[in-house]
């Protein structure tokens, strides 16, 4: 099982970017499936894009076409890319990983917050 710990969310306009970035502690890091999920206040908790060891890509969407994710797996680190950013994007994100799938991830990491405001 990884431990996982996010960095990059903050405060940022609409149409701005952040990226996000998640480094893993654990062995076999490259064999683990990676996404991103994310929760809004008063919202369900929703995946947002997912990445397997093979590199397939899939995302949600309300995200496709803005977000990308990506992987190092020489440094151990999944990223989120978000650019043109919306309102709607306001959430905690958080980091997940699991061997085999990402529907129920045994790995979740301690979250990082985006606000999207003017």
């Amino acid at each position: 099982q990884l431990q996982l710990v996010e960095s990059g969310g903050g405060l940022v306009q609409p149409g701005g970017s952040l990226r996000l970035s998640c480094v893993a502690s654990g062995v076999f890091f490259s064999i683990y499936v990676m996404g991103w999920y994310r929760q809004a206040p008063g919202k369900q908790r929703e995946l947002v894009a997912h990445i397997t060891s093979g590199g397939s890509t899939n995302y949600s969407d309300s995200v496709k076409g803005r977000f990308t994710i990506s992987r190092d797996n020489a440094k151990k680190t999944a990223y989120l890319q978000m650019n043109s950013l919306k309102p709607e994007d306001t959430a905690t994100y958080y980091c997940v990983a699991d061997p085999t799938q990402i529907i129920r991830p045994r790995s979740w990491g301690q979250g990082t917050q985006v606000t999207v405001s003017s």
